[in-house]
């Protein structure tokens, strides 16, 4: 039973931690595919009646894991990897979408819209993840490729397709350089390819078990209002 003195003096609260794997190598590989399977349509590697062919498989592969990457993103309480790859899944699912649905190479200036629109969402996690570089840069990248394939979709320029096109290739390269950098980190335990981490982000994989927890009772999740 408890008592008076009881009340006054309550037990501590106590957060369970479940030991979660990082999601991002997982969404940056699936956005590697999707970017260079458009790049290669865009820049006509391959024939644009392929670009149906591309959207299927892009709708099928890369957003069902990018939208896994962004829920453990969260889980993981690590909301920049969470929003950034939420974003991502569902322009990807929009952008597969408009491609089933139009005739082959055909060019949409509604479309375009939403693209520069996913394109400014992108830069919010991109500027927050600066304190690791590579992973911004990601994110960074992903922001100019959608709003260059914007423009170029309102604009109806295949001049401008091109170069969202090549974009795309430079965004599949970093993506699975960062993929690989955090795959070879996780499983060794430390930084093998640099990752450009610094300030809060160096901590969190050097730091002492003590400093990682240190604000854990004021974070979203365990704090009683958002």
């Amino acid at each position: 039973m408890s008592t008076s003195s009881d009340l006054d003096h309550p037990l501590p609260t106590r957060v369970v931690l479940r030991p979660v794997a990082t999601p991002l190598p997982l969404g940056f590989l699936a956005l590697g595919v999707a970017t260079l399977g458009f790049a290669a349509v865009q820049l006509g590697w391959v024939d644009a009646s392929q670009g149906h062919a591309v959207a299927l498989g892009v709708l099928v592969l890369t957003v069902p894991l990018q939208l896994l990457a962004a829920t453990f993103g969260f889980l993981v309480r690590d909301p920049v990897a969470a929003t950034g790859m939420g974003v991502l899944s569902g322009t990807w699912a929009g952008v597969c979408l408009v491609t089933l649905s139009s005739p082959p190479g055909a060019l949409s200036p509604g479309s375009g819209v939403l693209l520069l629109g996913a394109g400014a969402c992108l830069l919010v996690p991109a500027a927050a993840a600066r304190a690791a570089i590579v992973p911004a840069a990601v994110v960074a990248t992903s922001a100019v490729r959608f709003a260059v394939t914007g423009i170029a979709q309102v604009r109806q320029s295949h001049a401008w397709l091109e170069v969202a096109g090549w974009i795309g290739v430079v965004l599949a390269a970093l993506s699975l350089y960062a993929a690989l950098a955090l795959e070879l980190e996780a499983s060794s335990g430390r930084t093998v390819l640099p990752l450009g981490r610094r300030g809060v982000r160096a901590r969190a994989l050097d730091g002492r078990p003590a400093d990682q927890i240190a604000d854990l009772p004021s974070e979203p999740g365990v704090r009683r209002l958002l």
